[in-house]
């Protein structure tokens, strides 16, 4: 099944007849997604009770990830906004559902209605501004909130990404903690330039004992040693919650007492501000915690 978008997205990720076939033909690239893809299943931690899951397949392309879903029995759902990658699938006759959409215009599935979304080298792109009506922290949170209502409560999504740079990869993680996901980054082979992969694994609702971060794997494929404490070496990043703004620490700032407001009072009299209030003996008074 495809389905047609109403409005077109980044031009960046899109990709024409010739690109999309040779993208899909490549056996490099055959072998990179199918890796990929396993490693995200494998963070994705399903139950191994031989139950097959909806899985959502973000930026599926021409349905290389998906074929990994299948070979492992899950069903899947597959969007992407390329519609020359969509009818690449569709010509392959891959097993999951095709859609044609833009994420960073929201999800629109029922809420709970996925076990699990897995998304390889897409979500980066939601921080790409080429136009002046495409802002990244919007799109960023249009797609993270509505992932989170699709999803079940506790199920998670493992998104594979590759940022530009230490701030990009800031603003996505924190666009996804703001709306409720906990977890964290994971990142394989952190000591290796080439081989480096940042994959954020997020749970939807909050952290419990059974949200633990695994660990990354190192230059050997194993997982780093259990000895090594710090985050960075070990290339695991517990965000741990959901993150709001914090508050401006009221430590070693000045008080702002009557003088000063006395002052500010005076001032805009003197600038001739209509309806300044007039001073009286409650001016300046700090009010109780409750009345």
């Amino acid at each position: 099944m495809s389905l047609r978008p109403e409005r077109q997205a980044p031009p960046e990720i899109f990709y024409n007849e010739t690109e999309a076939r040779k993208y899909t033909t490549s056996s490099r690239i055959i072998e990179i997604q199918a890796k990929l893809t396993e490693r995200a299943l494998e963070l994705l931690a399903l139950p191994e009770d031989g139950v097959p899951r909806l899985l959502l397949d973000i930026g599926c392309g021409s349905g290389l990830s998906g074929e990994t879903l299948t070979e492992n029995g899950h069903h899947w759902i597959g969007m992407d906004i390329s519609e020359a990658m969509i009818d690449i699938a569709l010509e392959r006759e891959v097993d999951g559902d095709l859609l044609i959409s833009d994420i960073g215009q929201g999800l629109g599935f029922r809420p709970g209605s996925l076990d699990g979304a897995i998304s390889i080298s897409a979500v980066q792109w939601l921080c790409n501004a080429d136009k002046s009506c495409n802002d990244p922290r919007a799109r960023l949170k249009a797609f993270f909130s509505s992932l989170y209502k699709s999803l079940a409560r506790g199920a998670r999504a493992v998104l594979q990404i590759y940022p530009e740079n230490a701030q990009q990869l800031e603003m996505i993680t924190t666009a996804a903690m703001r709306v409720g996901f906990s977890g964290g980054l994971v990142v394989d082979y952190p000591h290796s330039t080439r081989a480096k992969k940042y994959f954020l694994c997020l749970l939807c609702g909050p952290p419990s004992v059974n949200s633990v971060l695994p660990k990354a794997k190192g230059e050997d494929g194993g997982s780093e040693s259990d000895d090594d404490t710090d985050e960075e070496e070990n290339g695991t990043v517990d965000v741990s919650e959901r993150q709001r703004p914090a508050k401006r620490a009221k430590n070693g700032k000045k008080i702002k007492g009557k003088a000063w407001l006395l002052k500010k009072k005076e001032q805009r009299r003197n600038k001739g501000v209509p309806n300044v209030p007039r001073d009286t003996k409650y001016t300046g008074r700090k009010r109780k915690a409750r009345f």
